[in-house]
This record gives structure tokens, sequence and C-alpha cells, in this order.
């Protein structure tokens, strides 16, 4: 068998846009991901349906894979012959140990790319409002580790060049060091009132901030308990904070959403929220297996008088089949219907009008001039007419521990239903028990028009967000105006 070929990649500090193009390119390839901790975890979604995915993240307290393991099973994974994406936080050569994973894979003769990343110390200083470098504040910058290999960890620098050369110090992963850090600064000459910031979760949207000097922050993290991971920024720059303060403004700055999902594309609403400042965790990821349809179906689309394409999904596999059976879509003379606002734009998209599936009325029994298109997950929904299966959508097991994870290291305080099948993805199906109802009980709870709201009532909830149009946009205002929200 053919060796295969790894990508180390970098992901960037966390907001999901940062990754490099060719980065993104290597996880769309990917067989098998092992991916960080902190990798944003909805690059993940960009992975093919059928992809491996292997966390290899490490907390201050345990290990889930240590590094020989983790350059061992790079190794394994290549020689059989597949892609695999090493996917690092930040940027894989700046304290990310690329160079040992390298060193294992050339060692055994395998081919591979590093592409870089956005690091995070030089990111998350910008999400805070400061620059690495400016005339007026600094023309060094340097960024160092805040902990080696040492026996208490402590890390073993040039600290007279540190404290008297460099305008700009950014350390990595500094809190647990963060007061031999400021007391040896200080000894050999940084002014003990030198500010620093320290930044937590640095561009993601529960981004946290802490502003003091070398004298008081040690204290101060210590007092409010502030935790990895963290950039700690030191010199002068940081005052240009008060000017240039940008992501923090965002007006969904803080909120920490969970995005209840019911179809395989990228959420579009997903797209808005985190445009706007939020965090946004999608949950289930869907995986799609195509079907055969049925063969007299397609001979007699011009017998329907109306149409009923149940999602967007639905609209993309319809007119795919009719590509590869070259049928002249003009045969279809039937009225055309989409289950979901999002179904009729997809219909629009193709210079097709279609009417909301309400329109269609509350018709019982048979109807021979009905077709519905759709998955099969949505066949009880529509007894009435024929039913035109495209796929079976399935949950994809790999993301509900993902999910976990991620909820163990967020703080949701929203959750968006966007339709009313996505209530009954969220407190029916088996997903895993991560105890969704106790979230409900403490979220804010948003919902995407009144359709949605009553499928929330009969679950025994109340929304608290209602937006005024079933649209993204008007959602993402609504949560923006809310004045129940305590984060504001």
């Amino acid at each position: 068998m053919n060796k295969g070929h790894v990508f180390l990649v970098g992901a960037g500090p966390g907001d999901a846009g940062l990754i490099t193009v060719k980065g993104m390119e290597a996880v769309k390839s990917a067989d098998v991901i092992l991916y960080d901790r902190l990798a944003n975890p909805r690059l993940l979604e960009q992975a093919p349906a059928r992809c491996e995915l292997v966390y290899c993240g490490k907390l201050p307290d345990r290990h889930f894979l240590r590094q020989e393991a983790i350059n061992s099973l790079l190794v394994e994974k290549a020689l059989e012959g597949k892609v695999v994406v090493r996917l690092k936080g930040g940027d894989p050569g700046v304290f990310g140990r690329v160079g040992e994973e390298a060193q294992a894979l050339s060692e055994h003769g395998i081919s591979y790319d590093i592409v870089p990343g956005i690091t995070s110390g030089m990111a998350a200083p910008l999400y805070a409002g400061i620059p690495a470098t400016h005339r007026e504040f600094g023309e060094s910058f340097a960024m160092v580790t805040a902990h080696d290999k040492s026996v208490n960890g402590q890390p073993d620098l040039q600290w007279e060049s540190l404290a008297k050369g460099i305008d700009t110090i950014a350390f990595y992963m500094g809190i647990a060091n963060l007061p031999f850090i400021c007391e040896n600064l200080i000894l050999h000459g940084k002014p003990a009132a030198t500010p620093v910031i320290l930044i937590r979760w640095g561009t993601f949207g529960r981004q946290q901030t802490l502003e003091g000097t070398l004298a008081t922050i040690a204290q101060q993290a210590k007092d409010v308990k502030f935790a990895n991971p963290a950039i700690t920024l030191v010199g002068d720059i940081v005052s240009l904070r008060k000017k240039l303060d940008w992501f923090e403004k965002k007006p969904l700055f803080g909120r920490q959403v969970l995005l209840v999902r019911t179809g395989t594309n990228e959420s579009d609403l997903a797209r808005e929220l985190s445009s706007q400042g939020a965090d946004v965790i999608e949950f289930p990821r869907w995986t799609r297996i195509k079907v055969r349809p049925d063969e007299m179906i397609v001979n007699n689309l011009s017998s329907y008088e109306k149409v009923l394409f149940t999602s967007p999904e639905s609209v993309a596999d319809f007119f795919e089949d009719m590509i590869q059976r070259s049928v002249d879509i003009r045969q279809l003379k039937a009225k055309l219907y989409g289950g979901s606002s999002k179904s009729v734009r997809a219909l629009a998209d193709r210079g097709l009008l279609a009417e909301s599936a309400e329109k269609l009325g509350a018709e019982t029994g048979e109807d021979s001039s009905l077709l519905v298109v759709g998955d099969r997950s949505v066949r009880q929904e529509y007894p009435n007419g024929d039913f035109y299966e495209t796929s079976i959508k399935e949950i994809d097991g790999q993301f509900t521990c993902i999910l976990e994870r991620m909820l163990e290291e967020a703080e949701i305080n929203t959750v968006v239903f966007p339709s009313a099948a996505s209530v009954k993805v969220l407190l029916e199906e088996d997903t895993g028990s991560i105890g969704f109802r106790d979230l409900l009980e403490k979220a804010e709870l948003a919902c995407l028009g009144v359709k949605t709201q009553s499928a929330l009532r009969e679950q025994g909830y109340e929304a608290d967000v209602l937006s005024d149009k079933a649209d993204k946009e008007s959602l993402a205002a609504s949560l923006a105006q809310s004045k129940k929200w305590f984060g504001r």
C-alpha cells in the first residue's frame, strides 16, 4: 500500500474564520484528523462525513495523548495510506512542537506539508484592541513561552534582555507562573508600573480580559481565579486598548450559544451570530447517505400538481438526481412549496418560485397530486401524497463527545431554536447524556418564528426571545436587545 500524506496545520487562535485557506482545504480532504484542545471544534464540521476524529487535547491536570503517542499515531495512520491532518491551535511552529512531529514523519519516509496559522500571541491582543507594535509605544515585540521542561516548570529566560531590550512581550500560557514572571521583569529593570493585560480564550466570543501592572496583576489574577488558556501581554502598548477595543463592543459579544441543527449544510444563522460576536456551538452534526429514488416517481413527474421540498438539502439532492438521469426539469409542471424559508430560498436560487408549506393547507388522507421530497426522517411529518426519498439523515455520533468537551469549557447562556423541527431534535432524539433539559432551565431560549415558539411551548418551555421576522438578521437583533440577558 502507498504511504499517505500528513498536513501539520495551524488552526488559528480560536475564531474559526481565522484558519488559512490552505489549512481548510487540508481539513476538507482528510481521512483522519488529530486535533488539539485549542483548535476550534467548529472547524471539524468541514471534515468529510466519514473522517476519523481523534482528540489529542492537553489540560493542565491531565493528558489525553502524550506527544510520543501522537507522533506514533501520525506515522501509523499515514502508513495505512490515509490523508492525515494534525490540527493544532494557533501556529504549529510557535510553541506547537511541530518539529518533533515532522521529525517522526521524516524518519519513516512519510511526506508532509506544514501549514502556518495565526498565532494567539498576535491575534488575542488584536481582538482585545492592542496591536503588537506601534510607532509611539513599541517597535520591538517578543513571543515567549511561560513554562518549560524544568522540574518546577518556570522558564529560564534572558530576563535582562527582555526587561530592558523588548518593548512588548507576549507570554504564552503564563498564568501559573505569573508571579515569577512579574518579579523577574521588575528585578531586571522593567518598571513596576508597566501595563499588563491577561487575555483568556482570545478571539472567542467568551474572551475575558484582566488589566493591571507588573506590580498588581499577579494578585488580581489570583483574586478572580483567572486561568489558562491565556496570553499575558506586557508593555506600554496595552494603553491603546481604551481607544481600539472593537471586538468586545460587538452586540452579541459574550453570548455563548447552542444552536440546534436540523440540516447538514453550513448554517447561515450561525455565521450571522458569530459575525456579531457570539460564540456559537452547533449541535447535532448530521450526515447524509444518498439513496436511489423511486424510478416510477421519476418517470411520472409531470403528473404531480404540487411538489413540497422539505429542506434545502432535499432541493440540492433532487436536482442532482435529475441531472444524473438526464431528466428535463421542464416536465415538472407542479406548483412548488418549501418546508422552510431556507427551502424556499434554495428553490429561488435555481430560478424557481415557491410558497411556504403552510399554504398547502390542512389536507388529510391520500393526495395523489402531491409529491413530498425529503430525507427519511421527515416522512412521518408529511403523510399525504407520494414520497420521494433523497437520503437517510443520521446524527454523527463522533460529535456527541466533542460537544461534551465543548460544554465543559464554555458556559452556554443562550439556546437558539431555528425551526420547530429543532425543538424535537434537542428534546426527543437520542443525542447522548448531556443534560439538555437542565441547560434549558438555565439558559435564555430564543426562537426563530412563532411556529418554533409553539413547538417549544408544547414541550413545556417558554421562549425568552422571539424574532420579529423569521430570518437570521431579526433573530440576531432580538438577541442583542434582550433585557433578560444578564451578560450586558
